[in-house]
């Protein structure tokens, strides 16, 4: 492939990666995501792409992992960074740059990473969760992405918590306008969120983890709540897609205890788990935070029109 550059937009930062034609990573750049500002936005990722040119001569494809999708007017939706929605961010991307970008839904950025060469590597299906900011997925079957007419295919975290807990699980009021959202209570902000709404006080979801290892009885019964939830979330996939993996990105992919807890715990909600130990694997993503902005440039590289970018949802 010619060389191949990717960016990864997400809510905290934004992050690039040049690959070479041989596929190797030759440079990388992080910088903070500007909030709530989409032309400070457009900024930071056109600034990211001139440095990029300064270090590869060569004519690079450009792939943009975005938090959300393009709908069919060109037009964002589903942005957890809301100051994307209704924005025409493809044609405002490719006007600042002066170059084609395919677009693509992050999580579906690493779902194609990690079903290439990553810990989905020869499974038939690839479930591929970001737990971060917020909480999107993507799919992966046979090292392809699905997206769906819709590009919805994967947008897990929009749909209600399953087996629900009355008086244990809040209802968080969501930005996508509903309340109860799984992304609401699993994601990186929703830890925070529901420490805060048991406890006094209020604390990051790194300074709950950092307590909970130290002894902290409160902050280890929100690792626990969080850890029941998210396999409540994952069982419900299991019983609807059954992947042979399942990939966990995104900062909470680094809580150690997720792989033993969450697959310990899902047993009691997989259909027929009883009869049958459920066999789908829940790994970390083996390319850690770098995953999903090589899948954005693997995306742009494999579009069928490189030269002319185009979403992929």
């Amino acid at each position: 492939m010619q060389p191949a550059l990717g960016i990864d937009l997400g809510g905290t930062k934004i992050e690039a990666v040049l690959l070479a034609s041989d596929g190797t990573e030759c440079w990388r750049q992080r910088v903070a995501t500007p909030a709530g500002d989409y032309g400070a936005t457009l900024a930071a990722v056109a600034a990211l792409v001139t440095q990029a040119r300064g270090v590869e001569t060569a004519p690079f494809t450009i792939g943009i992992g975005t938090p959300g999708a393009a709908a069919a007017s060109g037009l964002m939706k589903n942005c957890n960074s809301t100051c994307l929605n209704g924005m025409p961010l493809q044609r405002d991307l490719e006007t600042a740059i002066g170059q084609p970008v395919t677009l693509a839904n992050d999580a579906n950025c690493l779902a194609l990473s990690e079903a290439t060469d990553g810990a989905g590597a020869g499974a038939a299906v690839v479930f591929a969760a970001i737990l971060g900011t917020g909480a999107g997925a993507g799919i992966a079957v046979h090292g392809v992405v699905l997206q769906g007419p819709h590009r919805l295919a994967g947008e897990w975290g929009h749909n209600p918590l399953p087996w629900a807990e009355p008086g244990r699980d809040p209802a968080f009021a969501c930005y996508c306008g509903r309340r109860g959202c799984i992304e609401t209570l699993v994601s990186g902000s929703g830890l925070a969120r529901d420490h805060a709404h048991v406890n006094a006080g209020s604390l990051s979801g790194e300074e709950i983890v950092r307590r909970a290892a130290a002894g902290d009885d409160a902050c280890r019964a929100t690792l626990e709540r969080h850890a029941r939830r998210l396999a409540r979330a994952l069982a419900a996939v299991i019983n609807l897609l059954d992947p042979d993996v399942i990939v966990l990105g995104g900062g909470l992919s680094r809580l150690p205890h997720l792989y033993d807890q969450v697959p310990a715990l899902w047993e009691q909600w997989v259909f027929g788990a009883g009869s049958d130990p459920v066999r789908t694997r829940l790994l970390p993503a083996r390319h850690g935070d770098a995953s999903g902005v090589r899948g954005a440039a693997w995306i742009g590289a494999l579009s069928p029109s490189p030269a002319g970018g185009r979403g992929l949802g």
